[in-house]
């Protein structure tokens, strides 16, 4: 069954749709080896590419997953950075098939809730302006705001790019407990609408203040919270994600609402245990036996050891007595005379031949 392009790449995990739409419209996608079109047909058996990259079409979509990640300062949401920069896709967790999107960006100074989605059509949705969806931020600024800015704020402001304003405007405690103590700064947590690029810093420098600090604590129904540590990420409950669902008019699959399985390898066993009563020995010594696959001959049993001592035949052979802890001399016994002085051989420095007698 043929699908349009946008709708199978983006379930497929490359990119949303509006991505696509522009990657089609540079010439970076082809399908069997020809530019490809906006809406076009197309099959699993098709050859899609992607900058010259083969996609594997999935016939079947992938398990939907959201992922919470507290992005810190100086972090860029991007793949691959010209600079060699930190970028937020390096500590995400590697996926069997599909890839992760960002919903939506945060610049390179700006901190706090970035949501990741395995679905494209989710990701389309919670970042296109006709969902409304509603981003909150915790903004630092110098000074106050008087009662005719606030208005301003929530009346509209004009832009380069058309008019912006905040959907709500509060004075907020600040995030931190050591920010607590600054007397010239105060916090204020913004809500809006939209994403447009840097539209919080460039709102607040219309009506004449500086942001020198800018945290996004809230995506739509979604909080970001205390429990994830900067550049930590966990995944999102089964109610945030019923609840993303809901906010852009999507039915949550009930593959969802199943546990992730985990990207990384169970960690092998680091010993296996055993009684102390049926083991005799439990590490390997020195120039021990090895098996026939060349691992140690370790973790001897006592009822192997036992019938070890009961293959082993015994010796008819009697120990000579000792006496103070040393072996008796069987040499010297009843009946034997010492040796005599002059079958002894020279002494040590004499000569062998005899004096004649006087």
């Amino acid at each position: 069954m043929s699908e349009r392009i946008q709708k199978l790449l983006a379930t497929a995990g490359v990119a949303s749709r509006r991505a696509i739409e522009e990657w089609i419209a540079e010439g970076r996608i082809t399908v069997n080896g020809r530019p490809a079109e906006v809406g076009q047909k197309v099959d699993h058996d098709d050859h899609v590419r992607v900058d010259g990259r083969l996609v594997a079409l999935t016939r079947k979509a992938g398990p939907l997953r959201v992922i919470l990640f507290r992005k810190k300062t100086g972090e860029l949401v991007t793949r691959d950075d010209p600079d060699g920069r930190r970028t937020v896709f390096r500590k995400l967790p590697e996926l069997e098939s599909g890839r992760w999107i960002a919903v939506g960006r945060l610049d390179i100074n700006t901190s706090g809730l970035l949501l990741m989605t395995t679905d494209g059509e989710l990701a389309r949705r919670l970042t296109h302006p006709s969902f409304e969806v509603t981003r909150t931020y915790a903004v630092r600024v110098l000074g106050e705001l008087s009662e005719d800015i606030r208005k301003r704020l929530l009346k509209g402001v004009e832009l380069d790019d058309g008019p912006a304003k905040c959907e709500s405007l509060r004075s907020a405690d600040p995030p931190d407990a050591e920010e607590a103590e600054g007397a010239a700064n105060r916090w204020y947590e913004v809500t809006m609408r939209e994403g447009r690029n840097r539209i919080v810093r460039r709102l607040f420098e219309a009506v004449g203040l500086q942001v020198s600090r800018l945290i996004r604590i809230a995506y739509g129904p979604v909080q970001l919270g205390r429990g994830i540590k900067a550049g930590g990420y966990r995944e999102a409950t089964a109610e945030e994600l019923q609840a993303l669902m809901q906010a852009v008019q999507l039915e949550l699959p009930k593959s969802a609402l199943a546990p992730p399985k985990s990207e990384t390898k169970p960690r092998a066993t680091a010993r296996r245990s055993y009684d102390r009563e049926e083991v005799v020995e439990l590490r390997p010594k020195r120039g021990a036996p090895r098996r026939a696959d060349g691992k140690p001959a370790t973790f001897k049993k006592a009822s192997d050891r036992a019938v070890d001592k009961k293959a082993q035949p015994r010796s008819t052979e009697k120990k000579a007595p000792t006496r103070a802890g040393k072996p008796a001399d069987r040499t010297r016994g009843a009946g034997t005379s010492p040796r005599p002085s002059a079958a002894r051989g020279p002494k040590r420095g004499g000569s062998s031949k005899r004096r004649p007698p006087k």
